[in-house]
């Protein structure tokens, strides 16, 4: 399945779809909509991970950037993580640094 990340924002939160597999050569698309999303002061960043079937290392470093460059004091929610997503998240511990929910509803 062909990666997509399609960002949205609406009142300070940004909304990343993704979809597909995120590798080392579809992460630099991701990144770029993270990028995007920084430049907006959001106070909140939330990844609708549904339709994600496979995340790589890369993926992992860019999630890993959104949080150092976002900080302490904005959120990072990734909502319905498939199983195999999941585990490489949890198995790396950086489910401690993230919000994981089967939804999102904004504060």
């Amino acid at each position: 399945m062909t990666f997509k990340a399609n960002l949205e924002i609406i009142n300070e939160i940004a909304k990343i779809t993704l979809a597909g597999e995120l590798d080392a050569n579809t992460a630099p698309l991701f990144k770029e909509q993270i990028e995007r999303a920084l430049k907006e002061n959001i106070k909140c960043l939330v990844l609708l991970m549904q339709d994600l079937e496979y995340m790589a290392s890369a993926g992992l470093r860019v999630l890993i950037f959104a949080k150092q460059k976002l900080g302490a004091t904005v959120d990072i929610y990734l909502i319905k993580p498939q199983e195999m997503v999941r585990e490489t998240i949890e198995n790396t511990g950086f489910h401690h640094s993230v919000v994981i929910n089967d939804e999102y509803q904004s504060p």
